[in-house]
């Protein structure tokens, strides 16, 4: 199983990881997590929103006595030792309040696993069983002012001292997660200026200092402030890793940080949609509950949809970095790293998931999704920032496919063969594509035609790298919908996959389109229009009645169900 291998083969049913797979042990954690979001979250939702001093961090610390904090960490460092769907369960089902979420996760994610992952033996000893119980609340420090989306123009600076003994580091962070309670930050800087490079740095040192909290328009609970670092005195004990070579921290980590945001967002949907499903059962209009409406019901139905997908799809790519940790010398990262393309895949849809089923969500409540005494109000506010968390959605999608063009140029996927193979079919078509087939031959077709066009500029032409991902992604998605659907053998998730095919195929059809005007023109691109027009060949569906059982299925249950 490699990175971007779904393009070039089909994958067999038994051969991917989906929630119908979750163990005894999955099921407990979703369970112990559950339990603790209601007895020791839900109550205190509104003081943990209006940042009543001290809540948030308490619940933190509590939550790490039942091991939710260090699910990852090893049992000599006081953590649970699970696997990595346990720690993606826990994310999904703390996802219902995004503001403590965002508290856990940035302490159990981007504030551990750099020490976890990347600390020698000394720091790991240090500081992990202390990060482990929330004795020390972990944030991380790579945002400025002035760099944005590129990490690497960092300001911040590094200087070791004449004796050898210690960096000065100076220089300011911006939107830190966790940084107004923080007590370790792991603090990306350049030494001598230029060698871009990972500290460990604890609050107590003098010249640390934290901002005024950030008014934000969503996740107001949690903590986001700006952290200042004058001449703070960090000893050379604390370099994490290798000098020069912070950047390996910072992508790494944030591959794991785009996988994880895909169950956070899915369950934040399912809640979502729980409570627009709740509402509709209750309001009436025009003498009759509006979740009698077909409209509402095509609503409900879509985000039920999504939701499924989005589900799918995470719990997939978190499948085959699992399986790719049973060979030989390779750890989380270098698994993470193989599936990197995957990883934004997860977080681009998931995100862009949660905010289609918030948006509808407050349409279903009406004026009253409007109201801040209504939690969809919320929801909708707090789902916006996650397509901006983790590196943009932009920068994923340009990400994705260069990452993959990049992996096929070192020869580690055999895209070069696979378009050629395609070109020969395009000249000498022999019967039927499925459609699953012919979404990744579209996409094929667009790596080809632009890599044919661009070459090496290529990864100057940010609208074709988007499209191109856009058809992937979707071929993707399908694939794990599909897929799913045959394992679990559910009814309803044979309706999901009948809507969605045809949702993922329009959105394939209108970028490959986007894609292939931009790198062709006149009779080439009608040519390449026919091509496309083959591959994304498939009977029609009745959505309306699909929808509409989709619907029946949800207001019965009350929820989401797969």
């Amino acid at each position: 199983m490699i990175g971007g291998g779904f393009l070039l083969e089909s994958t067999a049913v038994e051969d991917i990881f989906t929630p119908e797979d979750f163990t005894d042990e999955h099921l407990a954690v979703a369970k112990t997590t559950d339990e603790f979001f209601a007895n020791e979250i839900a109550p205190h939702l509104e003081a943990i929103q209006h940042q009543e001093p001290g809540v948030a961090i308490r619940i933190l610390k509590k939550s790490a006595e039942l091991g939710l904090t260090a699910a990852l960490v090893p049992e000599k460092f006081g953590g649970m030792e699970l696997d990595l769907v346990s720690a993606m369960i826990i994310a999904e089902h703390l996802a219902k309040d995004a503001s403590y979420s965002a508290w856990h996760g940035a302490h159990s994610g981007i504030g551990t696993l750099p020490v976890l992952l990347f600390g020698t033996e000394e720091q790991k000893q240090r500081y992990l069983p202390r990060l482990a119980c929330a004795e020390l609340v972990g944030a991380y420090c790579l945002s400025e002012p002035h760099a944005g989306s590129d990490a690497l123009a960092a300001r911040t600076r590094a200087d070791l001292t004449p004796d050898g003994t210690h960096y000065i580091l100076n220089g300011q962070k911006m939107w830190i997660t966790n940084g107004g309670g923080a007590d370790l930050f792991t603090v990306f800087a350049k030494v001598g200026g230029e060698h871009f490079t990972a500290f460990l740095v604890e609050r107590a040192w003098p010249g640390v200092s934290t901002g005024a909290e950030e008014k934000k328009m969503g996740i107001k609970g949690s903590s986001t402030t700006a952290v200042y670092l004058d001449h703070v005195r960090v000893p050379v004990e604390n370099v994490l890793g290798e000098i020069g070579r912070g950047h390996i921290i910072a992508f790494n980590i944030l591959n794991l940080g785009r996988l994880k945001l895909g169950p956070g967002t899915v369950g934040g949907s399912k809640h979502v949609l729980q409570l627009s499903i709740g509402y509709a059962k209750e309001r009436q209009a025009f003498g009759k509950k509006i979740a009698e409406f077909g409209m509402i019901q095509h609503k409900l139905a879509e985000m039920a949809v999504r939701t499924y997908a989005a589900e799918s799809m995470a719990y997939r790519v978190t499948g085959m970095i699992q399986a790719k940790l049973l060979e030989p010398g390779t750890d989380v990262l270098k698994a993470a790293e193989e599936f990197a393309a995957e990883c934004s895949y997860v977080k681009v849809f998931a995100s862009e998931t949660l905010d289609y089923v918030a948006d509808e969500g407050v349409q279903i409540h009406g004026g009253y999704g409007f109201h801040q005494d209504y939690m969809v109000e919320r929801a909708y506010r707090d789902s916006r920032i996650n397509r901006i968390f983790e590196g943009t959605n932009e920068i994923n999608r340009m990400l994705a496919t260069g990452m993959l063009i990049k992996r096929a140029q070192r020869g580690r996927l055999g895209l070069v063969n696979a378009v050629k193979k395609l070109e020969g079919e395009v000249l000498n078509p022999a019967g039927e594509t499925d459609v699953l087939t012919g979404a990744k031959k579209v996409a094929l077709l667009c790596i080809g035609w632009a890599y044919k066009k661009y070459l090496t500029a290529l990864e100057d032409q940010q609208e074709v790298l988007a499209g191109i991902t856009d058809v992937a992604m979707n071929a993707f998605a399908l694939e794990c919908v599909e897929l799913r659907a045959k394992k679990s053998k559910s009814a309803i998730a044979a309706l999901y996959t009948q809507v969605f095919r045809e949702q993922a195929m329009r959105a394939i059809e209108d970028a490959a389109r986007t894609v292939l005007s931009a790198c062709s023109e006149g009779d080439t691109l009608r040519a390449n229009l026919a091509v496309l027009r083959r591959f994304t060949r498939r009977d029609s569906v009745d959505l309306i009645a699909l929808r509409r059982q989709i619907a029946a299925n949800l207001l019965e249950a009350n929820r989401y169900i797969a």
